[in-house]
């Protein structure tokens, strides 16, 4: 018998116990996507570095429109343009203007700039405008988006290209990040044949190792494979205290049970220390974690579906830690399109399709058991029952996690 923790209490253990990795690294700013900030970013000068347009228009004092229309247009003197890239420098007086492209420097003096729409060229550089202006309107200032000392973004946030972006515009060429994980991953069984091989009847294709190879990748880890160990105790401690000596997290998916050829947990517990046996939801009930040389084991279970969605929760919170970052799921509120009932005293995973109707989400629950691979395929997100109720009634709405930030739907 097991004796288990809640899925809380589990990742609340994760969290005390992995410590972020110490050493960093530098990479240019075109690598840096998908990598973990290592430290603060403070910018060290001004965004944009001078006044400009945010239209093709004139420059000018906006007092110099006030009251004017289509009937009285204002009457200004076009004494300059100023070209694209280049600086504006000159003093704009009351009374004139002076053209601007959209992203061109603003002249001194001037305090707004009027869209061409609005403006007539009369002649004889006399400019008419039918639309007054409010002081600052179509102009960004100096230092709108970024100025020296303020903090751009955290230590942890994992980049994306639109933070690619932001740090070019400040002359950001390199970045001190968190080194990423290595994560070896074995499976074990005797059933297990490669997935180049064809199965005999009793056997079946290791799916856990290229799976969880990509999923750790996914989660911003590399992977390191130790392929197949047999149902041997000795055989899969020599291949654990390899993969500890080259790693910073292992992965051990099968063997999690109490059966007698399910070693994991007993060869954990000799080299280190024992977290949990056990975590009452479904799937993934036998999952174990231990601590050997300050570095995270897992025990996964060998059904792909349950190892898959197990890792998923919690090695994914064991990165993340070991790369000093933590992220939150994304969740939206969907329909129960059928009853599903739940095991009394677990929390109850489920995978659910989702589609829209009537402009709200539905959530279509797939019926599937834990080995059943494809059923990860068809779905969108899960949602969970609670471990003290039995069960979630159709036309209840419930709370989907996604399995990514956009739906194909």
């Amino acid at each position: 018998m097991l004796t288990v923790l809640t899925p809380h209490e589990a990742l609340s253990l994760i969290k005390e116990k992995i410590a972020p990795l110490p050493r960093m690294e530098e990479v240019s700013l075109g690598h840096a996507s998908g990598r973990v900030l290592g430290k603060d970013i403070k910018a060290t000068e001004y965004v944009p570095g001078f006044d400009r347009s945010t239209v093709d228009g004139y420059a000018l004092k906006a007092s110099d429109s006030f009251g004017c229309s289509e009937a009285i247009p204002a009457l200004l003197m076009k004494t300059a343009a100023v070209a694209m890239g280049e600086s504006a420098d000159f003093t704009l007086s009351e009374g004139c203007c002076a053209y601007v492209p959209t992203g061109g420097a603003l002249p001194k003096g001037a305090d707004a700039v009027a869209m061409i729409e609005y403006c007539e060229d009369f002649g004889c550089g006399e400019i008419g405008l039918s639309k007054a202006v409010a002081p600052g309107e179509n102009i960004i200032f100096k230092g709108d988006d970024v100025y020296p000392g303020k903090l751009i973004m955290k230590k942890g946030r994992r980049l994306q290209s639109r933070d690619i972006g932001s740090l070019a515009a400040m002359g950001v060429v390199a970045l001190n990040v968190a080194r990423r994980p290595i994560v070896g991953i074995i499976s074990t069984g005797d059933e297990l044949v490669a997935p180049t091989e064809v199965p005999k009847d009793g056997q079946v294709r290791d799916i856990n190792s290229p799976m969880l190879e990509a999923l750790v990748q996914e989660f911003g880890a590399e992977s390191r494979l130790y392929g197949i160990v047999r149902d041997e105790e000795a055989l899969l401690a020599e291949v654990l205290d390899k993969a500890l000596a080259e790693c910073d997290c292992v992965l051990i998916s099968g063997g999690s049970s109490v059966g007698t050829k399910d070693a994991t947990g007993r060869i954990i517990e000799s080299r280190g220390e024992m977290l949990f046996h056990g975590i009452a939801m479904k799937p993934g009930k036998p999952t174990i974690m231990g601590m050997a040389k300050g570095k995270p084991i897992f025990g996964l279970p060998g059904h792909p579906g349950a190892a898959w969605f197990v890792s998923r929760i919690f090695v994914r919170c064991a990165i993340e830690k070991l790369m000093g970052r933590e992220s939150a799921p994304i969740t939206l509120p969907a329909i129960l399109t059928e009853s599903v009932s739940a095991n009394h005293g677990r929390a109850q995973y489920g995978g659910v399709s989702l589609f829209m109707k009537d402009g709200a989400w539905q959530a279509s629950p797939i019926r599937s058991k834990s080995g059943l691979i494809s059923s990860l395929c068809a779905a969108d997100g899960f949602f969970c029952i609670p471990r003290d109720k039995e069960g979630c009634a159709a036309g209840e709405t419930v709370e989907v996690t996604l399995y990514s930030t956009y739906q194909e739907i």
